[in-house]
């Protein structure tokens, strides 16, 4: 109550100044940790720091919708200060939108679990663009509204007035002796020694220049992939693939072409480790543990095992989807009975081939009739990015319970807690809704 006290008899200026400072830190603040979740290199590295660190960026979130709440009452007597003051007034407007920009898809995406994927879909790409604008404009807003810039236009404007009070006599004279329009030899000197451009002015579009060549290219990738429905950008990751299995697997025919009609968006490609690599002369998959008949089958024999095709959405805990991917593979309930599960084995324990990632279902999620060991995605091979050769699939989960490289599965009798499980996220993964079958 004090500190509330305190804050209403501050002056108007004050506060201003005091939410401008704690705005732009914030700002700061959230951009350095936007950054580091954002670069899809930096999780392996921070694996169970980054769940730390999402935690950190929603409070800091909060804190700064807390900041622009304080500022909302302010707006119309600042409004009318700057009424004779058109740059400011487009600034103000410019940092509003960003500031709710930033607020609305930030809520949206911390409360993704209680809405439809489509809107944290929408609303991740509305927060990258916000960014991706926001983040240029606050460095060059700083650059240009710096103390150490302001004071060099003060001395600009000082040296401005001390170079015209000294010729002033001097050009009097000349106009009394030669006419109108002459300069005198030492004023002209100073006019030609005049640049045409200001110090202050260079170093603001040296500034512009920097950002514009620097994030230019980047912002112009991101733009062109959200023109992207899926196909090039699959090819574009496939190309540069390093697995070598041989032979390629045969697409059923509602495989190809696709009986979805192909993936509609974008993969963002996360991975805790190195991606690894594969060759079909060393690949192996293996159902053991508590079951009757533990199986282990090379590449050419995993071809030959009964595959089916569905359609599902594919949906990442980070907000974005992929929707109508047709994914070709084998049932994992299929799998299960062939291994014959026994009346002890209640989980299902899958690891991936980079020797780090696990997940586990229980045996009821397991047996769900779309969840599948996939071996194709519309109509293709899965790259090597995406989780291929062989990755799971279990649709109504987040796809971090989807594991990619997957190449054994363990019959267990007590729940394992899965690589992200343990470093905060949900066991049960359902998307948009506890029990996995609401739309």
């Amino acid at each position: 109550m004090d500190a509330w006290r305190s804050w209403l008899k501050e002056s108007f200026g004050k506060k201003l100044v005091k939410l401008h400072s704690w705005n732009a830190w914030l700002v700061l603040l959230l951009t350095v940790t936007g950054i580091v979740l954002f670069i899809p290199a930096l999780r392996g590295e921070m694996g169970g720091f980054r769940v730390w660190l999402k935690q950190l960026h929603i409070v800091l979130g909060i804190v700064s919708i807390a900041v622009i709440a304080f500022y909302i009452p302010l707006i119309p007597k600042h409004w009318r200060q700057i009424r004779k003051q058109a740059n400011q007034r487009w600034n103000l407007g410019i940092v509003l939108l960003l500031l709710a920009g930033w607020s609305i898809t930030g809520l949206i995406l911390w409360q993704f679990r209680q809405l439809p994927p489509a809107w944290s879909n929408a609303a991740l790409v509305l927060h990258d663009l916000f960014t991706w604008v926001g983040v240029p404009y606050a460095i060059y807003h700083s650059v240009s509204r710096s103390r150490w810039l302001k004071r060099m236009r003060q001395q600009e404007q000082r040296e401005a007035i001390a170079a015209r009070q000294s010729t002033e006599p001097a050009e009097s004279e000349t106009e009394r002796t030669n006419g109108a329009g002459s300069l005198s030899p030492q004023a002209f000197v100073d006019y030609l020694k005049k640049a045409p451009i200001s110090r202050s002015a260079f170093i603001k579009l040296v500034a512009g220049l920097l950002i514009v060549f620097g994030i230019g290219p980047a912002f112009y990738r991101w733009l062109k992939t959200l023109g992207d429905s899926g196909g090039s950008a699959l090819e574009h990751i496939a190309a540069s693939d390093d697995n070598r299995m041989v032979p390629a697997p045969e697409a059923l025919p509602d495989s190809s072409p696709p009986v979805g009609g192909g993936g509609q968006g974008q993969f963002r490609i996360y991975t805790v480790t190195d991606i690894p690599a594969f060759t079909s002369d060393n690949w192996q998959f293996v159902i053991s543990g508590l079951v009757e008949k533990p199986q282990s089958w090379n590449w050419e024999q995993f071809l030959k095992l009964k595959r089916k095709v569905q359609v599902s959405d594919f949906h990442c805990v980070t907000g974005w989807s992929v929707y109508k991917m047709t994914w070709e593979g084998i049932l994992l309930s299929d799998l299960l009975d062939i291994a014959q599960v026994k009346a002890s084995g209640k989980f299902v324990k899958m690891y991936s081939g980079d020797k780090v990632y696990t997940d586990c279902l229980s045996l009821e999620q397991a047996r769900m009739d779309d969840v599948m060991v996939a071996v194709l995605m519309d109509g293709q091979p899965i790259p090597q990015k995406l989780g291929g050769p062989v990755r799971l699939i279990v649709p109504k989960m987040y796809a971090y319970k989807s594991v990619k490289w997957l190449q054994a599965i363990e019959l267990i009798d007590k729940e394992h807690m899965g690589y992200w499980e343990v470093r905060g996220y949900d066991n049960d993964a359902w998307v948009n809704g506890s029990n996995g079958y609401k739309a």
